[in-house]
């Protein structure tokens, strides 16, 4: 049997337990670093950036380090 119950803070405990009393180590979310939705941010903000860098080379005319 798993204890899932919050501890008395609220937050998750850091450990479950088996029936033998083995403690079986709870995997966190990552606060910083590579992870899926890190990932998927970085990817969706150089899209941005990346459409902005082609709308304004279209309305100025020409590309961005080349200045007439």
């Amino acid at each position: 049997m798993t204890d899932t119950s919050p501890t008395a803070s609220g937050q998750r405990p850091l450990a479950a337990r088996t029936e033998l009393g083995t403690p079986i180590p709870v995997r966190r979310l990552p606060r910083w670093g590579f992870h899926a939705r890190n990932e998927l941010l970085h990817g969706r903000i150089a899209m941005l950036g990346f459409i902005a860098l082609v709308a304004v080379e279209w309305w100025l005319g020409h590309g961005i380090l080349i200045w007439p």
